[in-house]
């Protein structure tokens, strides 16, 4: 039998033999009849049965170690939630070893043991209050590296005199140290305050290899949490630099962009003062042009050299003593600085390496937005003096070209003039008459883009300003062979309209429609009612225009390249779209090239 593994039969017939050798025994030791060679046979199959009953015992016991390993391992793998696994981890090893506690004490940064973990034989979390633990062990564990157990603390010469110990009566005690990535991060420890001799060298063993485990998973646990963190940090700061765009281009008004900066650098720094200079374009020197201070900020103005040496070196300076700190931040465009982000607190060591790098990217942001204002700013400025510049050139033209005309006029009442001379003076007429229109096109554009176009809005009579309109195109409908249609409803209600400029933009479209018409081409003029508007419709069978044309249909000063050499100052259309919407009009076109162009647009009925 000691020769081989026996099988289960093998064991049953074992066991009952046994249960026979012992009545045998029993009944010679009642009787005094003893034979000792035959005792000491049997006493030796018994010996033998027993052996491989506490070998079979210890392969379970073995077996359902690690079973539960495989468990835990299975439990680590499959989670990063640290406090759920070490508990797993802990209610292990306290059922295995058969400990009445289990304990998992980590170091923090400075070196301290805090306890994260805290469990008992029913697999429930002890109170921090309830925590007694030797100190000395733990300690011994940490210093030396080396696992420790004590079957019995209470007379072992290494524990017994420690204050822990008698007090707690601690017994039976069992600590190994938590290995990550070669460093000691903690003691896991087990005890049992009521037995001794619990624990030995296989449960030890059992520990460590439990403790590796639980290292493991700890040491993934804080990568993960501190990556999580990480990661959790950048989203944040984008989203926060996402915000500050949004708000940086939310206008191209400086003052919006310098207050957005200020507002989102005192934010980010808790600071009790904020201020940007930017450098003046004349001096050279930096310049104060925004600051917000907290209501209790006592903080001064930052010296002005500090400043400049900041533009100098175009890199973050921090200046701090005892009761406050400053963090300049230059802020910089096209590799120069342009000015610079100045942030105090009164607190020292207020500026984290962090909060610095996240002003710098704040600053680059404010950067384009600071450099983008000043550009609309000086565009602004030159539009500003550009239509004032052509409204006073238009009133000034107004004068000369009177005196012109005056003068053609004054030649006829003069004396006698032959034909040639009649077509000299024709053509001085007809070029004053173009040089009004573009005077009066420069004009109302100037106050188009003032602000200062007005309309006065009456009941006109819609009949009465297209006969107005046909009668004035005429002359050119006629010299062009064109047809023109009139396609008026009937009974038209008024239009809530001005009524010079209604006249204007009809002349301006149909004045479209028969110079980009090739001769003896087809017009149409058209009203009708629409719902609550009335819809004027223009519409030709001329060249027409491109999508990409139509795109730039009313630029300013832009024409159309057809073919067509035609008079105009390309302001027309745009004059005509402005005073569309002025009179709370819509306006639609649809042009394709050789098909012609269809001008509609609406105008409310008169109530």
């Amino acid at each position: 039998m000691s020769e081989h593994t026996p099988s289960s039969r093998e064991l049953d017939a074992a066991l009952t033999s046994a249960r026979q050798t012992l009545a045998i025994l029993r009944s010679q030791a009642q009787s005094q009849r003893i034979d000792a060679a035959f005792f000491e046979s049997r006493l030796k199959s018994v010996e033998e049965v027993l052996a491989w009953l506490a070998a079979e015992r210890q392969k379970a016991n073995q077996q359902v170690r690690l079973a539960k390993l495989y468990e835990v391992s299975r439990a680590i793998g499959s989670s990063l939630d640290l406090q759920t696994v070490l508990n797993q981890v802990m209610d292990a090893i306290i059922a295995l070893t058969g400990a009445e506690r289990g304990f998992l004490l980590l170091q923090d940064d400075d070196g301290n043991l805090t306890i994260p973990v805290r469990r008992n034989f029913d697999q429930e979390t002890i109170g921090l209050e309830a925590v007694s633990i030797s100190r000395t062990v733990t300690n011994r564990v940490l210093e030396s590296n080396q696992a420790v157990v004590t079957t019995n603390a209470q007379e072992d010469p290494r524990f017994s005199g420690q204050t822990s110990v008698i007090v707690h009566a601690l017994r039976s005690i069992m600590a190994c140290p938590l290995r990550a990535r070669g460093k000691v991060i903690g003691v896991v420890y087990v005890d049992n305050r009521a037995r001794t001799n619990l624990f030995n060298e296989q449960d030890l063993e059992l520990l460590e290899t439990f403790a590796a485990q639980a290292a493991v998973a700890i040491d993934n646990a804080r990568l993960f949490s501190s990556t999580d963190q990480a990661l959790n940090a950048r989203v944040e700061e984008l989203t926060m630099l996402q915000r500050m765009d949004r708000q940086l281009n939310e206008t191209l008004d400086l003052n919006n962009a310098l207050r957005v900066t200020l507002e989102w650098s005192s934010r980010v720094c808790q600071a009790q003062s904020a201020r940007v200079y930017l450098l003046d374009a004349e001096s050279d020197q930096p310049r104060l042009v925004a600051s917000a201070d907290s209501a209790d900020s006592r903080l001064a103005e930052p010296d002005l050299a500090l400043i400049q040496h900041v533009l100098q070196r175009q890199e973050p300076i921090v200046h701090q003593n005892a009761d406050h700190a400053v963090l300049l931040v230059p802020i910089r465009r096209s590799g120069r600085a342009i000015g610079a982000i100045v942030v105090s607190a009164e607190r020292p060591n207020a500026f984290s390496a962090d909060q610095q790098a996240l002003i710098v990217r704040m600053a680059d942001r404010a950067a384009i937005a600071i450099e983008n204002a000043r550009l609309y700013a000086a565009v602004q400025a030159a539009n500003k003096a550009k239509t004032e510049f052509v409204g006073i050139v238009a009133h000034e033209l107004k004068v000369p070209m009177t005196s012109i005309n005056g003068y053609a006029d004054l030649v006829r009442m003069a004396g006698p003039v032959n034909e040639k001379q009649q077509a000299f003076l024709a053509t001085i007429k007809s070029a004053v008459q173009r040089m009004k229109i573009l005077v009066s096109d420069l004009s109302d554009i100037s106050r188009i883009e003032t602000g200062n176009l007005r309309v006065e809005l009456t009941r006109v009579n819609v009949s009465e300003i297209i006969e107005t309109v046909r009668e004035s195109i005429a002359a050119e409908i006629a010299q062009r062979s064109h047809h023109l249609q009139i396609d008026l409803e009937p009974n038209l209600p008024a239009v809530r309209a001005d009524r010079d400029r209604l006249i204007q933009i009809l002349l301006n479209l149909a004045s479209n429609a028969y110079k980009y018409t090739p001769n003896g081409g087809t017009l149409r003029l058209s009203a009708k009612r629409d719902n609550a508007h009335i819809a004027f419709v223009v519409a030709d069978n001329g060249v027409g225009m491109t999508p990409e044309q139509l795109a730039k249909l009313g630029t300013k000063f832009w024409r159309a390249d057809n073919g067509l050499e035609q008079p105009g100052t390309g302001l027309g259309f745009a004059i005509t779209r402005s005073l569309i919407a002025l009179m709370n009009g819509e306006l639609d076109v649809q042009s394709a090239p050789n098909q012609g162009t269809t001008v509609t647009f609406r105008l409310p009925i008169a109530e």
